[in-house]
């Protein structure tokens, strides 16, 4: 009889001892999982890197007779949003960026401050182009983007600090 009361008040303890267990395993397995996920967050299917949470400076673009190296211009990617400097003004807006490279940028906002007039010059050349970006590709500490023709048209080196 007794070994039949110790059963019956070990098996409560072991119930409980396991509901309070529970919450912890639930929240191990979501931890993996979340794990899981960014660890494959940062390519799609077909290998293009994300370019979610990067900061770039232009380095490079279509434009003769400019060297985009003169101005301030740089772009930084998070959370569906893209944002920068445009050699003058601050812009910002939405963006996407496919696993298949497609690229796009959807209604930008921008500060309207004068500046000098080669620098107004760059900031318009470069709103054009980011404007009719249609895809891009990550190369190492480079990304390009193309226009609908497969062109290059604006050339970034990945930015290791935060840009202004």
């Amino acid at each position: 009889m007794r070994a039949t009361s110790t059963m019956q008040r070990v098996r409560p303890a072991l119930r409980r001892s396991g509901a309070r267990l529970r919450p912890a395993l639930l929240a191990a397995a979501a931890l993996a999982l979340a794990l899981a996920a960014a660890a494959g967050a940062g390519c799609g299917e077909s290998g293009s890197p994300s370019l979610e949470g990067s900061a770039w400076r232009l380095t490079g673009w279509s434009i003769s007779g400019q060297d985009p190296n003169d101005f301030t211009i740089t772009a930084e990617f998070k959370d569906g949003r893209m944002s920068g400097t445009s050699a003058v003004n601050q812009y910002g807006g939405p963006f996407t960026a496919g696993d298949d490279g497609s690229f796009s940028v959807g209604d930008l906002a921008s500060t309207m401050m004068a500046g000098p007039e080669p620098d107004m010059q760059a900031e318009a050349a470069y709103m054009d182009l980011l404007d009719g970006a249609a895809s891009f590709a990550v190369d190492g500490e480079t990304l390009t983007l193309f226009d609908a023709d497969g062109s290059e048209s604006l050339i970034f080196t990945a930015a290791h600090e935060a840009v202004q």
